[in-house]
Formats: C-alpha cells, structure tokens, sequence
C-alpha cells in the first residue's frame, strides 16, 4: 500500500488528517486519536489499512500521482519492510517501486523522504565560508574535549550534536552581523569574512562535524586501561597513532560503500532525516516573531539555564538526590534490602532519582519512540529484576559470594580479580593462573554477556524474517538504482575521488602498523589486517540494514571470540583486534550516515570531506590531550575513590572484557565443557529461537501487540549493565511514559514543537554545570569537599560498599577447586 495519499483526494484527506488530530485539544480526551497515536507513531509495522484513507485500492493498480509531501508513517525508525514481508508478494513489492520510480521523477519515491527533504537546491549558497570553519573548529574542540571528559565520569552525559544545531544557528546570525564584508583576493581566489546570510548549508556542515564526536574514541579505552589497570604509561606518539588510526581507516570503508548506502534512493537512512528535519525547521523559522507560542530558541534557552542551576543540587551540593536509595538510609546493613534497592552494586528496584544525568544514562527518554522503550524495559525486567535475582540467591556461578552488580571480576576469595597475578610481560601466564585464581563474573554481568549471544543470533533471525525481502532488492538496487532527484542535483558538485578515500585508510592504516609493531602490544601485523577484513566483510550488510531500518548490528561478541582464540593469552592484543574490527566499521557508518545528510541537503561533497578529515583529526588530539591532562591532574582517577564520579565505569568493563576475552580467553571461560560458564552459551540458541513464534503471531493476528515485540531489542536492552543500574532504567520508562506516551497521546502538538528541544536543553544545562562544579570545585587545590548528611547518607550502606550475600573465611575460597 501506499504510504502518502495522492490524486484528487490528496487536499481533502489532508484536511480530514487534520481535523482528526487536531480535534480534541483538552484533557481526558487525546490530540491524537488511538488508531493514530498507537499504531503510526508508535509501531514500525503499521502500514495504512485499505480504507478511505488510502489514494489506491490494489497493487495491481496504478495510484494517482501526488505532490504532497505528507506522510501517514512515523519516519524516525523504520521503513516499510516489515510490512512488505507481511503483505505484499515480491511482484506487488516490484510493481509499486517501478511505479513509484515513474510516478515520483521529479521527488523522492518515499514519503519519509519527502516528508523532511526539499527537492530543490540553490548551488549558490556558500558552503566553504571562514564562519563554517571557525564556528565548526570551535564546536570540534568543545564537544571532543567535554564528551571526552564526561565519558569517565558515572554517571555520564555529553553534549549532543541537537545541542549543537541549536547553539550554532544563533552563533552563525551573530556572525552575519559583525563580521566585515569586505572582500579579499588570495591567489585568485575571492573571499569574504561574510558572504552574506548565514546558510542552512553552513549550519549542516557544522552540524555533521560535531557527530563525529558525539561518541568518544573507542581506542582511547585501550590507553586508559594500559595505563590503569596494566600499569603501562605508553608514550604520546603511542597514543596519537593507536587513535589516529582507529579514527581514520573508517574512511576508506565509507569511500567504498558509498554507491551502496550514500547514492541509491533506496538508502534513506531514518536518522539522518530527523537531522535534516530540524536543520530545516531552524532555519526556516528562525527570527520569526510567534505572538502564540513561545521560540524554540527561548525555549532551550530557558531549560539549559533551569537545568544549570538546578544540577548544583544533585551534582555538588546534595548529591543524595541522585543516589536516592531511601530504602538502604533506613536500613543500611541490611544485605537483602540494599540488594534490591541499592543503586551502586543492587538493582535499583526503584524509580525515584532527580539526576537527569541518571535518567539518561541509557540514552535521553525524550528521543527514542515508546514502542522501542517499551521493549528495553521489558528485557531488562525479565533479565535484570527476575532472572538475576533467581540466579543470586540460588548460587549460580558461586553469584552470591560477590555483589550482585558490579562492573568488575573477582577471584576466589571475593575480592577484585588482580590481574597482575597472571601475566608476565603482558602475557597471560598459566601456572599464575594456576595459582591465583578462576575469573568469576556478577550475576548482572554474565546475565549481560548472555543476552549479548543471545542478540546476536536473534538480530540476524529477525532481519531475516522481517526484511529478507526487502535486503534482496535494496541491494539489487544499490548496485543500478536510477538517480533520483536529489542524486541529479548532487551532479552539479564535483564528487570526491575514491583516491582520496584511499589515501586516508592508507595512511592510517600505516599508523596502525607502526603503533602495534614499535610499541609493546602483541598484536601481529596478521592479526591487524585480520580485524580490519572482518570490519570491511560485515560493512555492506550491516549498513544497508542499518540504513533500511535504522537499526545497528553490533559486531562486538564476534570480534572477542575470534580475537579470543586467534590470539589466545594477549589481553592487550585482543582488545586492539576488537578495537581495529569494530571501531573502524562503527566509524564509517557514523561517515556515511553524514555522506547521507549532505546528499539530502546538498552540501558539496570535497567539502563535507574536508570538514569530517579535520574535525576526526582536530579531535583525537583533543580527546587525547585531555586523557593526559586528568590523568595528571588526577591520580585516583579510574579507581573506587575518585572525586566527582570519575571512576571510568567504561573503562572498567574494557578491562574486565580484556580479562575474560584476552588473557583466560572464551575456551576456558565458556568452550570447554568443564567451562563453569558453558551454559551461557545456549543463550545463542535462545536469541535464534525466540523470534520465530512473534513473527508468526504478528502474522496471523496482524492488529495484535505481538507486531510491536522485538527480540533483538529486548536481548540489547542491558548491553549497558553493569555499570549501569536499575534505576538508569525504571526513572527512564517513568520519563519516558510521561512524554513519549502521554504528551504525545494528549498534548501532540505541545510534543511536536518542544519535545526535542527540552531534551537537548535539559542535557546541555546539566554537562554545563557538571563541567564548572569539576573545574572549579573539584579540581583546583585538591578540590572544595562539602561533607554533611545529604552527601554521605548513601555511601554508608551495604550498596556503597558491595557487600555480597555471603562472605568467604579467611583463608578460605570459593568456588571451583579446577579450573584448568
């Protein structure tokens, strides 16, 4: 069926649309009727029924053509593909794309498209501007370095690239207005400080560079935990090349698979159009007087200021509003009560914290749809809420002689796991090994890797249930799709060179080389080009997926296993193999999802190039700086006592990772039979399976909930735990319900014009505030420490301390009495 509604009708249902969504504007009743509200917004398997709505009855007939751009499906998740797998044969499905590729000539042939892109450009608009370089060097510097140092910090926040498109706008006009016009001739080449307005063009460039850097540099986890848990102080050139060349070597993957998931129409890229969206909606409506609502722009103003002040509470001055585990200050040496409750080492069986740093832990509640966020709160209750405390108190893996949350390893006496009892010179030693002690993992964490296999196989079930179809002709058309309109309007832009793709992956791939042969890691060149070949072999796939249906496959448990047994007893090396495999593939996604944004907004690609090579490169030595300049200022840094919460909970897990993976390796720990956490491997066959019957419930009851379960979400849905906790995720759905579900369901158009925006004011007024109580409360003359009741109460618990449910006798151990 078709998803817009065209012909004759097109003017009339619009205005029926509307009338509908506007009609009930009060309390109780909705803004958005049911049928609305809970299928298309919420449910990317929804397609519209035949009925008065549709502009056609059959497959077989051809619709009426249509200019309108308004869409009837949600275009922030997911494509038509489910709905094809369900309802259409694979004629109908080529019939309607061949009719839309002659109806739609001078438009894009889907109605998300449409929905957010124009089909016009101007070429004349300057892009390659003083202003765009300076405001986007500046934005490079300011996110790399505050996301960098937020990255270490539990919890943590970052600015985002919404921030970014908000504060640049203004930032971008005020340049308009100062800065001279006059002209300049350099070699031939005329030149303004100010070449007029400032653009839409412009804004986009600046935005793309800040999401380069919205994620830290993966490789910096492995520098920090050399360092910190290792012992190994690698020098800066180490450092730089090791960053450089994880960074770099994404772009020659995206230069290759641009004319598969840049290029082709078919490739819409959902995220994407919700950026380009709002670089739309910005621009047009920016300093327009609105006498009946308030700007956006005042608005985020308004919340990043309220957000500011407000965090000095549960950030410095009582930080008990975070950690609010009421339950454990009433009984704090009550080792039941802080293990359900406590939100350090328990399961944070509560909902109340007033830290949004804490709410959005997982990611802001006010972004993803509710029907997804109904899936992640699921799978952790059934996983985190059921099945780990069944697996505590029963014993499982010896779980109770440890907390049952923590984001570390512990031996066989229930303290930490010292790692520096089984290497030699980096390399895992067996008769330490012997010796010391076997791995034991928290009840959470085992959980966590097993709903990780399970992931896995249940991504690729459910792909291939769902959108086998559609995966078929998208890649027939990657390789000979027509150009579309806005591919005929990217012609007038000189295109970039493979060449020049190649050249950066050349080079950083040297980089690599010479950082893992002149430094002490143990990887073997072999082992170097192994990672990057399986990054390269999963890149198309994982991309069109990705691209179709706005969802990412996870590649992390296939690198360790492979890298686990490749390069058995080499910790370091393992977790770089993981690294040069997942990183750089992750990387050039994130590059060609950019690729996509300056396709749809008509940005001159030798541009957009220059602008990601310098904003990569500008913030690796950022990141990297600012890694050297805390870890000197700094020395507990990454350890338990830590000021201001930098206790690196990511960089723990990397580590942990690096035990289990690197030095005792997958055999011992899950292959061999005797392996105490061989069980866990059936998760793989649990993921595979569990799919298959939904799939077939959402066919046969098409209306049902059974189309809204999705497996692969629910078995990701606690990739973030530990270090997170329970609460991370019960004060997220209770955010999210308010907002995601009943302000959108009964204030629709309230939803529309400010959700974003509260969610990239709130994070923009709390990092802000975190950044100034940590430069000058905590850092300067060993920092100002405020002791009183409100910022103790909670450290003083069993949940603070990670009692476990039973203790080992001094000399004793527990556990297994083998474990080689």
């Amino acid at each position: 069926m078709s998803a817009s509604w065209g012909g004759s009708e097109s003017d009339g249902v619009r205005t029926a649309a509307q009338n509908i969504v506007l009609r009930f504007r009060r309390n109780p009743s909705p803004d958005v009727p049911e049928d609305v509200a809970l299928l298309h917004l919420n449910d990317p398997n929804w397609e519209p029924p035949s009925s008065r709505w549709d502009s056609e009855s059959t497959f077989g007939e051809k619709p009426q053509a249509s200019s309108t751009a308004y869409s009837i499906r949600s275009s922030d998740i997911d494509s038509d593909s489910r709905s094809d797998s369900l309802h259409k044969t694979p004629a109908a499905s080529k019939l309607q794309l061949r009719e839309a590729e002659e109806e739609y000539e001078d438009e894009s042939p889907y109605a998300e498209v449409r929905a957010a892109i124009a089909n016009t450009d101007d070429p004349s608009l300057p892009v390659n501007t003083f202003r765009m370089w300076f405001i986007g060097i500046v934005m490079t510097i300011v996110m790399s370095g505050f996301n960098h140092v937020m990255s270490l910090r539990w919890p943590a926040v970052g600015i985002s690239p919404l921030v970014i498109q908000l504060v640049t706008l203004p930032v971008g006009k005020l340049f308009e207005y100062t800065l001279p016009t006059r002209q300049f001739n350099t070699f031939g080449y005329v030149w303004s400080f100010n070449p007029g307005p400032f653009n839409i063009k412009e804004h986009t460039v600046i935005t793309v560079m800040s999401n380069l850097l919205y994620n830290d540099a993966y490789a910096t986890l492995i520098t920090a935990m050399q360092e910190k848990f290792y012992g190994q102080s690698m020098p800066y050139s180490y450092r730089i090349l090791l960053v450089l060349s994880t960074q770099l070597i994404g772009y020659a993957y995206a230069g290759m698979a641009r004319q598969w998931l840049v290029w082709p129409a078919s490739m819409i890229w959902p995220g994407a159009l919700v950026e380009c969206a709002l670089l739309n909606t910005l621009n047009k409506n920016y300093g327009r007087i609105e006498t009946k609502h308030m700007s956006r722009e005042k608005f985020f103003f308004l919340v990043t200021a309220a957000a500011f002040v407000y965090y000095w509470l549960p950030g410095y001055l009582f930080t008990a509003l975070s950690m609010f585990t009421w339950v454990c200050w009433i009984a704090p040496t009550n080792q039941t009560v802080n293990t359900l409750f406590g939100y350090q080492t328990g399961l944070g069986m509560g909902f109340l914290t007033f830290d949004w740093s804490m709410i959005s832990y997982i990611n802001s509640p006010l972004v993803a749809p509710w029907w997804s966020e109904l899936n992640v709160f699921f799978g952790f209750t059934v996983l985190m809420w059921i099945l780990a405390p069944i697996f505590y108190w029963k014993n499982v893996f010896f779980s109770k002689f440890m907390p049952i949350s923590a984001a570390m390893a512990f031996d066989n006496t229930g303290a930490p796991y010292d790692v520096s009892q089984i290497l030699t010179d980096g390399a895992f030693d067996v008769e330490k090994y012997r010796a010391y002690s076997p791995l034991y993992l928290p009840a959470t964490f085992i959980i966590s890797y097993g709903a990780q296999f399970a992931s896995l196989t249940a991504i690729i079930v459910h792909v291939f249930l769902w959108y086998r179809h559609d995966i078929v002709r998208q890649f027939r058309r990657g390789l000979s799709d027509r150009r579309d309109v806005h591919s005929r309007l990217m012609s007038v832009y000189p295109e970039v060179p493979n060449w020049w793709y190649m050249i950066v992956g050349l080079v950083a791939f040297v980089f690599g080389v010479v950082s893992i042969e002149i430094f002490p890691t143990d990887l073997p060149v072999w082992g170097y080009i192994l990672s990057i070949l399986i990054g390269m072999l999963l890149l198309v796939p994982v991309g069109i997926i990705r691209a179709v249906t706005n969802q990412l496959l996870t590649t992390n448990v296939i690198s360790e296993f492979v890298a686990g047994y490749v390069l058995p007893n080499r910790p370091i090396a393992v977790m770089l193999f993981k690294t040069y495999s997942f990183n750089p593939m992750a990387m050039s996604l994130t590059f060609v999802s950019d690729l996509k944004i300056g396709h749809y907004m008509k940005i001159p690609p030798r541009v957009l190039f220059m602008a990601q090579i310098i904003s990569s490169i500008i913030g690796t030595f950022v990141m990297v700086a600012v890694q050297d300049v805390l870890f000197a200022k700094m020395p507990e840094i990454c350890t338990p006592e830590a000021k201001g919460g930098f206790t690196c909970p990511a960089v723990t897990t990397f580590a942990t990772s690096s035990l289990v993976w690197g030095a005792i390796g997958p055999q011992r720990m899950f292959s061999n039979s005797d392996a105490l956490y061989n069980p866990i491997l059936y998760f793989f066959l649990i993921g595979a399976i569990a799919p298959i019957p939904f799939y077939f419930l959402a066919r046969r009851y098409p209306r049902g909930f059974w189309r809204y379960v999705n497996w692969p979400i629910i078995f990701c849905s606690t990739s973030v735990m530990p270090p997170g906790s329970g609460i991370n995720f019960s004060s997220w759905i209770a955010v999210a319900a308010i907002f995601q579900w009943y302000m959108r369901r009964f204030h629709f158009r309230w939803w529309m014009r400010y959700n974003y925006i509260l969610s990239a004011g709130l994070d923009a007024g709390t990092i802000l505030c975190a950044i100034a109580i940590f430069f000058f409360l905590q850092v300067p003359k060993g920092g100002i420490v405020f002791n009183w009741w409100g910022n103790t109460v909670y450290q003083n618990t069993f949940d603070a301390m990670g009692m476990p449910a039973a203790l080992v006798n001094p000399g004793e151990i527990f556990g297994l009495k083998s474990w080689l």
